[in-house]
């Protein structure tokens, strides 16, 4: 892997929707990046400071969330001199996002009072009152015609299906939640999926016309649902829950076909193969060497000398740092917090949020744990490569981590004092976008040889 130097931003980052920009918040301006070269194209000024970017799916146009003003700013690569300002006045915006058409910003206000489709091509505005969340609860189908939007009125939720094209409700229906969380299509454009609060284990689907297609309820009288994640193929909708189970459901009959159970000690049977990060000092003579401190590592220790980390393999029994949460406050950290499906569907990764430190992958061919990683700090995101089954995660450290069904490694960022604490994959999956605190790098990814043979080392 080869990483870029280190550039500075103060918030958002990511790139564009066909590789070819990185989109940078710092502070009041917006800087756009050419992913090869990393020269500026573009550099707009915002009226304050940014909270939120996102492109267009035509890659021409993103939008600035300015949530503190709070209005919304758009900008255009193609036309730098074109600009476009939404503020909704007393009504402010809360939050904001693209239609799939790329001509069309849905804004919704604070407090719920009304969601607005603005459009880039003339002055028309549609409004949809009382939706139900602000970020949450907006789905698209994968075609990108049609909207499902969830909104709450007489104390009741309900899902409006909303023409991407005329942007008129097609059709409205009501669902049987107390408190509706979010709402997903699934990939195959055939079901809405729609889940209740974690108040209520309630996990329904949704025939595009209203039809209720099944609900499940796996427990009662506890928290419920905490993720829920369709597969890229559509044939399986994952749900986590409090009680620290995946459950895994089928598409043809919406029946529970593999419950998991993150354990807080793996003994035998179990055949997964279980990385655990360890410190691995070396130990290099630089008395003799005239350095000065800018020369130095960020992970350079006088005391112990130059620290690496590696992969090690266990042995069975294992246990793992367990978090008990507290019982007199909301929101506990436990339960699958984090659930992600590699691109063919074949694995999905969770973690457990009592066990912050321990990554799961799952085989779902074989419908058993196929690998656990076990890092020294809590695991901040994990992300798959969009191309291949290849796996990257980070923990605030200054490592990246990978693993593949050939193995696990740990590769080392050169850039002094850069922590990692999210990173992000273009869509071709040969750059990844890292950030730190007040920093962001870029790295190039090789793509994997046809025969994987990775050692656990660096």
């Amino acid at each position: 892997m080869e990483f870029t130097e280190a550039y500075k931003q103060t918030g958002p980052c990511c790139f564009s929707p066909n590789s070819r920009y990185v989109a940078v918040a710092n502070d009041y301006r917006l800087v756009i990046r050419d992913t090869f070269s990393f020269q500026v194209v573009q550099l707009f000024s915002c009226l304050d400071k940014i909270s939120y970017i996102e492109w267009a799916l035509d890659s021409e146009y993103i939008l600035c969330g300015l949530y503190k003003k709070p209005m919304i700013q758009a900008w255009s690569l193609t036309q730098p001199e074109w600009t476009c300002k939404i503020d909704e006045g007393p009504a402010g915006v809360s939050y904001a996002r693209w239609s799939p058409d790329s001509r069309h910003i849905l804004t919704t206000s604070e407090f719920q009072l009304r969601l607005t489709v603005w459009s880039l091509l003339n002055t028309a505005c549609v409004h949809v009152q009382w939706p139900k969340h602000g970020s949450k609860g907006v789905s698209f189908n994968q075609d990108g015609k049609f909207a499902a939007i969830c909104t709450r009125r007489d104390c009741k939720d309900y899902v409006n299906l909303l023409s991407c094209q005329s942007w008129e409700i097609m059709g409205s229906f009501a669902v049987d939640t107390l408190d509706l969380a979010d709402l997903e299509w699934s990939p195959d454009d055939s079901s809405i999926v729609v889940w209740d609060s974690p108040l209520e284990y309630k996990v329904l689907i949704y025939s595009p016309d209203g039809r209720c297609l099944f609900k499940y309820q796996a427990y009662e009288c506890g928290l419920g649902v905490k993720t829920v994640s369709w597969s890229p193929c559509g044939q399986f909708l994952a749900i986590g829950s409090y009680d620290q189970m995946l459950r895994v459901l089928n598409h043809l009959t919406w029946k529970t076909f593999a419950e998991f159970l993150h354990l807080s000690t793996v003994r035998a049977p179990c055949c997964a193969a279980i990385f655990k990060e360890i410190d691995e000092p070396l130990q290099l003579d630089m008395s003799e060497l005239s350095l000065d401190d800018n020369f130095m590592p960020s992970n350079y220790d006088a005391s112990e000398g130059y620290i690496s980390v590696r992969y090690e393999v266990m042995e069975l029994p294992v246990a793992f740092p367990f978090q008990k949460p507290p019982a007199d406050k909301p929101n506990p950290k436990q339960g699958v917090g984090l659930l992600a499906w590699s691109k063919d569907s074949q694995y999905i990764c969770t973690r457990n949020d009592s066990m912050p430190t321990a990554l799961w992958i799952w085989d779902m061919q074989r419908l058993k744990v196929a690998t656990i990683l076990v890092q020294k700090e809590p695991i901040r995101a994990a992300v798959w490569d969009p191309t291949c089954t290849r796996l990257l995660l980070c923990t605030g450290s200054s490592h990246l981590y990978m693993w593949t069904p050939s193995g696990a490694f740990c590769v080392c960022n050169p850039l002094p004092g850069f922590s990692i604490t999210d990173l992000k994959w273009n869509i071709d999956g040969s750059c990844l976008l890292l950030k730190d605190k007040d920093a962001f790098c870029c790295a190039t990814v090789p793509p994997l040889p046809e025969s994987s043979d990775y050692s656990s080392d660096d």
